[in-house]
């Protein structure tokens, strides 16, 4: 508790002078395209919070090594900047497009989610939701974009919601809510996967149709389960085809999730 509140005062400090939040929901954008290998007859999908981009070259040694993240379809990716999106992205050889969602006041750097694919990405955009964080007053957002794998069109969705310190369990399923509802804006295929900062508002996916095939993973972080894949008109290829990598080689304070979709 006492390093809880630590955390509290250094953020109220950190933002005296207010957030700089991007509140365009047009950008700042950044894209770019490293795509070469042939993707395979499944889609495999991997949700990674890497702590404030600190170690992307671990990140990246893990990805490739590791045999459940290996030669992913697509990366997820939050608590990211530019640099190191583009990195990852050229390291895996992918097309990606990064959001920054604020100037996060811990690291000075730019804070925000991506979206990595085998595929060119579409129709991308960012989702600005709602609820600032009480204290440093930043925002959170999700990051949309679609992909067509196989001849199918799938709708991406990739978050990073707020913790428990930015905002009330009530909030946060707030934000969960304004996901949910563009994925209903005409999309039948739906892949949305991120850090929910709290287990239980992944509920609202699975009244809204998505099923949650992470939903009885253990701690993907200290703060317990909540590192998370929703899947809408598409399933896993079998029953054993979802996970967490157990041993992150300290690339972060996040374990990475995977998921293998049959297409």
């Amino acid at each position: 508790m006492r390093a809880a509140l630590a955390a509290i005062c250094a953020v109220a400090v950190a933002s005296c002078a207010g957030p700089r939040n991007y509140v365009d929901p047009g950008g700042p954008r950044y894209s770019g395209c490293f795509s070469s290998d042939a993707p395979g007859a499944d889609l495999r999908v991997v949700t990674f919070n890497i702590k404030f981009a600190e170690k992307v070259e671990d990140a990246i040694a893990l990805m490739k090594e590791t045999p459940e993240l290996r030669g992913a379809d697509v990366v997820m990716l939050q608590e990211m900047d530019f640099a190191g999106v583009h990195q990852i992205a050229f390291a895996l050889g992918m097309c990606y497009v990064f959001y920054p969602a604020t100037v996060h006041p811990s690291s000075g750097r730019d804070f925000g989610n991506a979206i990595l694919s085998r595929w060119p990405i579409e129709d991308d955009r960012k989702i600005i939701l709602p609820h600032n964080g009480r204290f440093g007053k930043t925002q959170r957002i999700a990051v949309a974009g679609t992909i067509v794998a196989h001849g199918r069109r799938l709708r991406l969705y990739t978050f990073h919601l707020a913790t428990w310190i930015e905002v009330s369990f009530g909030n946060r399923k707030d934000q969960a809510r304004a996901i949910v509802a563009d994925a209903e804006q005409g999309y039948d295929l739906v892949l949305a996967a991120g850090d929910l900062n709290s287990h239980d508002v992944g509920e609202i996916f699975a009244e809204r149709g998505f099923a949650w095939p992470t939903r009885g993973l253990p701690h993907t972080a200290k703060g317990g389960s909540i590192d998370h894949i929703f899947l809408r008109g598409v399933s896993l290829k079998d029953s054993t085809s979802v996970g967490e990598v157990q041993d992150n080689r300290g690339a972060s304070d996040h374990k990475p999730v995977w998921a293998v979709i049959g297409l």
